[in-house]
């Protein structure tokens, strides 16, 4: 194939990625050493907590040809998953607030699956070619990879945003080994803006572009396996599986799009349940009506930890200190700390 075909094939490979339920489809190049250094920067300040995969991977992340050997260019796809991109911040402090990508069906599954349909695509056309798919499995630098493919810029909050989807999405990537053209950055549209940093509960933007993970609620809930600290508790209020807070207050979020992926609708009332229901879910419950979803994979006990900090934080009342005390004697110590601490919080609050 000349340039002029693989030109033609670059077009034809973001039509059927439309065609396929993505809403964006980029190339871009896989030399990531001008990003390497930030990464590098980022693991030496240790602000990746409890992630060892992230230092144990390292630079890999940053050569993508190192990860998939041939690697020229990197396909890069959005997948909206909002059902309400209008949707606030939750001020009902007795509501279990779940973050919205994971209510609906595992996304990696979701993407992984139209990501291997693109791939086939591609290879009945062009080919066989050397590629392959990931779907936030494996150390992919996708926020980066996403920017250089056009499909967004960097917000200071570290994710992308995209003028007309602000930032409710998933991306996913196929590393291959086709010359295609590559697509042009977007500019910075950020401008003065810092609600994202402004807003976000444990100040874990320590700047503009700058997230120490070790304060994200959403790295507290579902990355970091031990006890949370004690004075990040009473910061992270109801939000019991990641938090969306800095998303929900972007401008740029008011022109998303509600998604039209039946996946992604919520399941289980979880865009709805209080804390005390899910509390109340036996291990049975927990693994029965959460097959299929993001949330299984933090399990049980840690699943009863976010909730008793919610609990913790939640206005009194003989409801949920009944609830509370009922974990009190739970085989699992870290479970038993924090049940502990949200009584504590309660009987305060009760003197």
């Amino acid at each position: 194939m000349n340039v002029r075909d693989y030109a033609a094939l670059a077009q034809r490979i973001k039509a059927w990625g439309l065609e396929l339920g993505f809403q964006a489809v980029g190339v871009a190049d896989a030399d990531l050493s001008a990003a390497e250094p930030r990464l590098l920067e980022w693991l030496a300040q240790g602000w990746h907590g409890e992630m060892e995969y992230m230092a144990r991977h390292g630079a890999l992340r940053s050569r993508p040809a190192e990860l998939k050997p041939g690697t020229l260019r990197v396909i890069s796809c959005r997948m909206d998953y909002a059902v309400d991109p209008s949707e606030g911040i939750s001020s009902a402090r007795s509501k279990a607030v779940i973050a919205r990508y994971a209510r609906g069906r595992d996304y990696h599954k979701v993407m992984r699956d139209r990501l291997q349909k693109l791939c086939d695509r591609i290879a009945a056309e062009a080919g066989p070619f050397g590629h392959r798919a990931f779907s936030d499995s494996a150390p992919v630098m996708e926020v980066e990879l996403a920017a250089r493919a056009g499909l967004g810029w960097r917000g200071k909050h570290t994710l992308l945003l995209s003028r007309e989807a602000g930032s409710w999405f998933f991306l996913g990537e196929i590393y291959c080994d086709l010359p295609l053209p590559i697509d042009q950055e977007q500019k910075d549209h950020c401008g003065t803006c810092e609600r994202c940093i402004t807003v976000c509960p444990t100040q874990a933007i320590r700047g503009p572009y700058q997230l120490d993970a070790r304060r994200c609620i959403s790295y507290l809930t579902i990355e970091h396996k031990s006890a949370i600290p004690e004075e990040l508790r009473p910061l992270i209020g109801n939000r019991v599986y990641g938090c969306d807070d800095c998303q929900a207050v972007c401008p740029w979020n008011s022109f998303a799009q509600p998604t039209t992926e039946n996946d992604f609708q919520a399941r289980n009332g979880l865009d709805r349940s209080t804390l005390v229901e899910l509390f109340a879910w036996t291990e049975t419950e927990f693994d029965e009506r959460l097959r299929g979803s993001p949330i299984r994979r933090i399990g049980y006990e840690r699943w009863l930890r976010n909730l008793a900090v919610g609990l913790g934080n939640a206005p009194t009342s003989p409801e949920i200190v009944k609830i509370l005390k009922s974990r009190q004697d739970h085989p699992s110590p870290l479970v038993r700390e924090h049940v502990r601490w949200a009584l504590e919080r309660h009987e305060r609050l009760a003197a």
